[in-house]
């Protein structure tokens, strides 16, 4: 006789645990669903016959810009536009530049290679003016203004830096204020007063010659001594405002990290201390050579022509005092001082760049 028992359903009919379940037990509508495993999950893989179009009528996919919602253009788009809007604004400041340093330089290098025929008045280019403002006596206040502002580069830079150390680890407060206010005033003294000055005060008949008999020790304030004395006193303050940063970049902790190891103060300063300071130092020291080198109207007043300088050399030879006609050789002087100060700006810039990273 056949088995009448229908076989359990199959498929998606099948009975569920829940149907099963003993009577008592909860209802199957109250059991919380059961997340089908892992392998019953339909892969979600893009069918074959829906890869991307390609085409004329592919869709066009979004820019990768960030655009906003108005449609405008994102930051970048508006920073670029931003600059392009501040070149009017530089004009002016470029026109100033072409017409007080631009102009000026052309006139001096064109007339630097330029003579002038005295009969026709007619000129030709040729570098007589150069090589005559780098021979003879001319020759000789270029060696005279370089030796000057070398010597009272290396003095200023020296003790400027020693007074700017014992300001700053000074525990008065109230003596930086006063050191860093005398050294901007002092730094701005320089000229004419300046040499009256000391020429009221160390001259032949000064008030300080007289009280203590310099003249008796063969010190002359018109001489290459007294050419440094006169600019130490406004290159030393300018030394301590230029060097007074530099000294406060360096870190206490140094010093004491330095300590911790059983390092001398003496080993601080030369292991770690000079050599951080070193690019400011140098820079300072160049920045005091420039000074020097420019200057004018201290020598030319206190000592006139008796020291070999170039910048009272060029004053002559743009005045006629000594050969009439002497005005493109006295540009060719200037163009050698043109030179020497851009090397000298060649050598600060990144000196200057290299001790704000350390220090800044």
């Amino acid at each position: 006789m056949a088995d009448t028992t229908a076989p359990p359903p199959t498929g998606s009919g099948a009975a569920t645990p829940a149907d099963s379940a003993p009577a008592g037990s909860a209802p199957a509508d109250s059991v919380p669903a059961r997340t089908a495993p892992a392998d019953s999950v339909p892969a979600r893989t893009a069918p074959a016959d829906s890869a991307p179009a390609t085409g004329p009528d592919a869709p066009v996919a979004p820019p990768s810009r960030p655009v906003r919602d108005d449609g405008r253009p994102g930051a970048g788009a508006r920073r670029r536009g931003a600059r392009r809007h501040r070149w009017p604004v530089v004009v002016p400041f470029f026109a100033f530049l072409a017409v007080c340093f631009g102009l000026p330089a052309g006139t001096m290098v064109y007339g630097a290679f330029t003579v002038v025929d005295p009969a026709s008045g007619a000129g030709r280019f040729s570098t007589e003016n150069v090589s005559g403002s780098l021979s003879g006596a001319y020759a000789t206040g270029l060696t005279g203004s370089v030796e000057l502002s070398l010597m009272t580069a290396l003095l200023a830079t020296v003790i400027g830096t020693l007074i700017a150390q014992a300001v700053v680890s000074s525990p008065r407060p109230a003596l930086r204020g006063i050191v860093v206010s005398a050294g901007g005033v002092l730094a701005n003294f320089s000229g004419a007063p300046l040499a009256f000055a000391f020429i009221a005060t160390l001259g032949t008949t000064g008030t300080v010659t007289q009280l203590f008999h310099l003249d008796r020790t063969g010190f002359s304030l018109y001489s290459f001594t007294g050419l440094v004395l006169a600019y130490l006193y406004f290159m030393v303050p300018l030394m301590v405002v230029t060097v007074l940063p530099a000294l406060d970049g360096l870190r206490a902790q140094w010093q004491e990290a330095a300590a911790s190891c059983g390092a001398t103060r003496g080993q601080y300063w030369r292991h770690v201390g000079i050599p951080v300071l070193t690019p400011s130092l140098l820079g300072g020291a160049v920045l005091m050579f420039g000074t020097a080198f420019a200057s004018h109207a201290t020598a030319a007043v206190m000592v006139g022509s008796s020291q070999p300088l170039i910048t009272i050399q060029i004053a002559n030879a743009l005045n006629g005092n000594v050969l009439v006609g002497q005005e493109n050789l006295a540009l060719a002087m200037s163009l050698n001082m043109v030179v020497i100060a851009l090397l000298v700006m060649a050598v600060q810039i990144p000196l200057q760049r290299r001790s704000t990273r350390w220090l800044g």
